[in-house]
């Protein structure tokens, strides 16, 4: 029985699902039903004749692909199993096995992750003849990172550094020359990363157009899904499946292009009515998520950004209670109001697992995450780990640890672990030496308790003398009466020694994790006393164990936290968007472009659309400063850009 589509759509949707061949771009707005127009088109090719066979669907995760198939096959008879659908690698490795030969490639070629790219690549290192010890080369989880950003923006090296990671600015020629030496490796081992089975299909596809054609002529119409997250080389192997026919539909959102820094393209979805001309465009704008009221807000947050497709999303539910915006005293204050807010949502009838609070960036959450944890409230975190379970933030805290205790064992251990050829056994050998040494050490130099660290530099294996000596001297810095209990100073201290340097070359989000370092230091200004602040992160680490048991039985009933850039495609029945202040919300270095600035609003954009029923805008009027005293902060432009009739104004000040 044929479906009946004017039934199951409404009229935005419609249109667009019995659109006429040719090349189509759907603009879906959040809330607006786009898997289920992409699956009604599907449904509808099908009925017009188009074989199962002859369809490719493209997604970005096997998981919307098979929710998209398996809803068409309960809308007819027929094996979805049929359609080529899935992400755009799964496809390309179809392909490339069927052709691996024409690149020089064996058909049983090797996909690596990407833990396999980062040893081939540390690998690569000494082959390319670089020394690493007398300047910090960036790792293998960074290089992987630079190599990717290359193949899938359509740079060179020397701009992916320049641009992201110019910290690594003066060995660029180093770099470069780790690359070759992988490409060559790979193709010697017959393998590919994630990367090159994108690259490696679009080098295909252009150096032997006829296989191009081949699979333009097996594919008589192409769906694309999330199209605003492309990035280059998927828009170009989208190009070459279409080339003879151009039957393409592309959907997504424009307001929702929230992924440059990983290589997507926003002048994709922007320019394909340029790229395919005579291409027509469909809006779908009735929202099924939201209130009017939150609606409202959204539609004119994004309104400021110049380089979109207008839009209006339309409520389909009733009216709701308008947002609310909460100016809190401090980040403190922040905390303690969003805790108390989600218990007395969760009293009114809502449930923990209807609630998210998001924000920009991971650190962001960390004075939450302390105040929910004290209130024994359960959380989820879907933005990375606890904060202090962060490897570089138990690193250096490590070196405030040994600072107030020369016996703490784990602290020690933690450090020298991370020093060339320090290993496990050679960490406890020299533990146990500089045990025996103690009591030398305290006879030769009465005033520094670090002493017997500079006695036992020669027992470090070679490669890590330095290191260690560099490590020496830090100690008894730290160790110092001036400054041994002042946590705050000692973490800058730890950071300027050489830490931070090791966060540029071990992690390619050295950034981010420099900022929750930041963080920790601001905390600790709080506290007198270097041990009144490792006893707080020991009991807050502690209590973090046991944080979803005793509020609910149920292991569904904790509280979402999340980034922005983590929670889009989720929604929530109430959403706090905390942290909204200018240089946090949006982010300082992201505004400085215009282009930077318009992806920050779209991912406001995006963080609003995730509430269902109610929205709490929240920001601190005063943070702490590395000056050691209170800073004002603007609130974020994009509150300020809202008129006062589409939000409620809370009041400062209440007590939480």
């Amino acid at each position: 029985m044929p479906i009946d589509y004017a039934k199951e759509l409404n009229e935005q949707q419609l249109a667009a699902v019995q659109a006429e061949p040719g090349p189509v771009l759907v603009i879906a707005g959040a809330g607006s039903g786009k898997t289920r127009t992409l699956t009604y088109r599907v449904a509808y090719l099908l009925e017009q004749g188009v074989s199962p066979d002859r369809l490719l669907l493209l997604t970005f995760t096997n998981k919307a692909a098979r929710e998209m198939l398996g809803r068409v096959g309960l809308l007819m008879p027929l094996d979805s199993s049929l359609i080529w659908g899935g992400t755009f690698h799964s496809v390309a490795n179809r392909l490339l096995r069927r052709h691996a030969s024409m690149l020089g490639y064996q058909s049983n070629y090797a996909i690596m992750d990407r833990d396999d790219a980062r040893d081939v690549i540390n690998a690569c290192i000494p082959a390319a003849g670089i020394q690493v010890k007398d300047k910090r080369f960036p790792k293998g989880d960074v290089l992987v990172e630079i190599f990717s950003l290359a193949v899938n923006t359509g740079r060179s090296i020397d701009e992916v550094v320049r641009q992201q990671y110019a910290h690594f600015s003066e060995q660029i020629e180093s770099i470069r020359a780790v690359q070759q030496h992988y490409v060559k490796r790979k193709k010697l081992n017959n393998s590919m990363d994630y990367d090159d089975l994108l690259s490696n299909l679009l080098c295909l596809f252009k150096s032997h157009p006829d296989v191009a054609d081949v699979y333009g002529r097996q594919f008589q119409s192409v769906l694309v899904d999330e199209y605003q997250d492309t990035n280059r080389v998927q828009s170009e192997i989208v190009d070459c499946f279409v080339k003879g026919h151009r039957n393409v539909m592309v959907v997504g959102d424009d307001a929702q292009s929230i992924y440059s820094w990983r290589g997507a393209n926003f002048a994709n979805i922007m320019d394909f009515p340029k790229r395919y001309a005579g291409a027509k465009v469909f809006k779908i704008e009735f929202n099924y998520r939201s209130t009017p009221q939150i609606l409202d807000l959204a539609n004119h947050s994004i309104s400021a950004n110049v380089r979109q497709f207008a839009k209006n999303l339309a409520a389909v539910k009733p009216g709701g209670l308008k947002p609310r915006i909460m100016p809190a005293m401090n980040t403190s204050t922040q905390a303690a109001f969003v805790a108390a807010q989600l218990l007395e949502l969760r009293d009114q009838g809502i449930p923990l697992a209807g609630m998210a609070v998001l924000y920009r960036s991971h650190f962001h959450s960390m004075e939450l995450q302390m105040e929910l944890t004290r209130r024994n409230i359960p959380f989820d975190i879907t933005s990375g780990l606890r904060f202090f379970e962060q490897a570089h933030i138990k690193d250096v805290t490590a070196y405030v640890k040994l600072a107030i205790n020369p016996m703490d064992e784990m602290a020690f251990r933690r450090i020298v672990l991370r020093m060339p050829k320090v290993g496990g056994a050679t960490a406890a050998k020299l533990w146990g030496k500089r045990v025996d040494l103690r009591e030398t050490a305290a006879a030769q130099f009465p005033d520094q308790p670090m002493a017997c660290l500079k006695l036992l530099a020669g027992d470090a294996p070679k490669p890590a003398r330095d290191e260690w000596n560099r490590f020496a001297m830090l100690m008894q810095q730290l160790a110092a009466p001036s400054v041994v209990n002042k946590p705050a100073e000692l973490i800058r201290l730890a950071m300027e020694a050489g830490y931070e340097d090791y966060l540029k070359s071990q992690y390619e989000n050295y950034a981010s994790r420099r900022e929750d370092l930041d963080q920790l230091a601001l905390y600790a200004q709080r506290f007198e006393k270097t041990e009144d602040f490792l006893a707080d992160l020991a009991l807050m680490t502690e209590v973090d164990v046991d944080a979803g048991r005793s509020m609910s039985e149920s292991p569904d009933e904790v509280v979402r936290l999340s980034t922005v850039h983590q929670a889009k495609g989720q929604e929530f029945r109430v959403v706090f968007v905390i942290w909204l202040a200018d240089g946090a919300f949006p982010n300082a270095r992201a505004i400085e472009s215009i282009d930077g600035e318009e992806e920050e609003r779209r991912l406001f954009y995006v963080a609003v659309t995730r509430a269902k029923d109610e929205l709490y805008l929240v920001y601190p009027q005063l943070r702490l400063s590395g000056n050691y005293g209170d800073a004002f902060q603007r609130p974020s432009r994009f509150l300020k850009e809202l008129p006062a009739h589409l939000y409620e104004k809370m009041e400062t000040g209440e007590e939480y």
